[in-house]
């Protein structure tokens, strides 16, 4: 019985956040959707927090839930990889959209600073990151497996930008149509990539970094190191004589050592990235690791 309840408090809940949206659904209307005292509500949902919270990972659960089924679905149909990843993008499209509250929307609300909020969108992140991962994988094949993550981060900022169009309601493209141009930049993307044999820039250590799971110094410390190595791989095309570039790549060894220092000293670090600066073609590197030491 109590979990039948729960069921219909969420249910009325999620209706009411839709139509209403977060702040201007209250647990009074709430309640009177249920039939119920606004008591009972709070013997299940401590706050309007903790209900929201519950309806966000309801919504994604379901999310991920019916895309099995669809999955499925699609492997009785003897349906070929792209015609699956069309269908698959075809529905989360129509999801996202019917559900944009709790998908995308809720980003500008106070409930974002809830701190089990806060740990339920981490979580909500970290699975849908690694469904598009094997999404991507199914569609493509081993020969992405290299850039994958790449191609995650591409894929989903593909998708949600049309999704802004489509919710702004700008844009009459039937949503089976988007899906469609949605698989063909894919390919045509994934083809270059495989084709180019291009360096991938994320992989699975850092692809689950984000504004709410930030790095950590000694994280950050490593992706310095790795900077670092970039710019003495550039120093080493430079058209210099190996005097010159013997010099250059000792500035580099000596900003490493200063970064990676307990206590680092700032004017050392400015004066060794100045003498770098005075090489035009470094001033980029520098600019971006003054960005990454600040």
């Amino acid at each position: 019985m109590d979990e039948a309840r729960r069921r219909k408090i969420l249910d009325e809940a999620m209706d009411l956040f839709r139509k209403k949206g977060y702040s201007a659904a209250s647990m009074q209307e709430i309640a009177e959707a249920c039939g119920m005292a606004k008591a009972s509500i709070y013997k299940f949902f401590p706050s309007k927090e903790d209900l929201f919270t519950a309806a966000f990972v309801d919504c994604h659960r379901t999310l991920l839930e019916q895309a099995d089924e669809l999955d499925r679905s699609g492997s009785r149909l003897n349906l070929s990889p792209k015609e699956r990843l069309r269908r698959k993008i075809e529905f989360q499209l129509y999801y996202t959209v019917e559900n944009h509250l709790f998908m995308i929307d809720f980003r500008e609300l106070p409930i974002t600073s809830n701190v089990n909020f806060a740990a339920a969108w981490k979580r909500k992140k970290a699975a849908l990151l690694a469904w598009r991962k094997e999404l991507l994988l199914e569609a493509y094949g081993k020969r992405i497996e290299p850039f994958v993550w790449d191609a995650v981060a591409i894929f989903r900022g593909i998708l949600f930008e049309y999704l802004g169009y489509v919710i702004q309601k700008v844009i009459a493209v039937p949503i089976p149509e988007l899906a469609a141009y949605i698989v063909d930049r894919m390919d045509a993307m994934t083809e270059d990539l495989a084709r180019s044999n291009a360096k991938p820039i994320l992989n699975e250590a850092n692809a689950y970094y984000h504004h709410l799971n930030p790095s950590d110094p000694l994280v950050r410390q490593g992706t310095v190191r790795q900077f670092l190595q970039s710019l003495e791989e550039k120093i080493g095309e430079l058209p210099k004589d190996e005097e010159a570039r013997g010099e250059l790549r000792e500035v580099v060894s000596l900003l490493r050592k200063e970064a990676e220092a307990n206590d680092p000293n700032p004017t050392l670090i400015r004066v060794l990235s100045s003498y770098l600066e005075s090489v035009p073609e470094l001033r980029p590197y520098v600019r971006q690791l003054n960005l990454m030491l600040g």
